[in-house]
């Protein structure tokens, strides 16, 4: 048995099965290398990924998100790259896709592409707490 599964089976962590099915999937995006990315914090809430992606075009890449999980995917189209011989090719040409899980309440500000790294913007929006009343009714 793990910590991990001790953590969760907590009386007092309740409906938390979901988060553990994203820390595995966060661990097993986690063991992909390519293409190699930087997470950056900028101030309080907000986040930048930047991912090393020479080569591509606004138009290979794709960023998606479903609920939770930030997935950036690059596409390469080597139609008409054919006839080139390369005496030596040391700049990966092969598609990739990364997955981020996002946190609660981090959204996606905007992507730019620019001297061959796609940043990611992400920021948590600050909220009022609200503290709701919860009616005691008698049986």
């Amino acid at each position: 048995m793990t910590t991990r599964t001790i953590l969760f089976d907590s009386p007092f962590l309740l409906g938390f099965d979901h988060t553990r099915a994203l820390i595995d999937r966060a661990a097993k995006a986690a063991a992909e290398s390519y293409p190699p990315y930087n997470v950056e914090q900028l101030g309080e809430s907000a986040v930048r990924i930047s991912l090393a992606v020479a080569g591509f075009s606004p138009d290979d890449l794709a960023i998606t998100l479903e609920g939770r999980q930030l997935t950036i995917a690059g596409k390469r189209e080597d139609a008409g790259r054919a006839e080139q011989a390369f005496l030596h090719r040391g700049i990966a040409a092969r598609g990739f896709v990364r997955s981020f899980v996002l946190a609660d309440g981090l959204e996606v500000q905007g992507a730019r592409l620019e001297h061959g790294l796609l940043h990611v913007d992400l920021a948590r929006p600050e909220q009022d707490r609200l503290v709701r009343r919860i009616p005691i009714t008698a049986g």
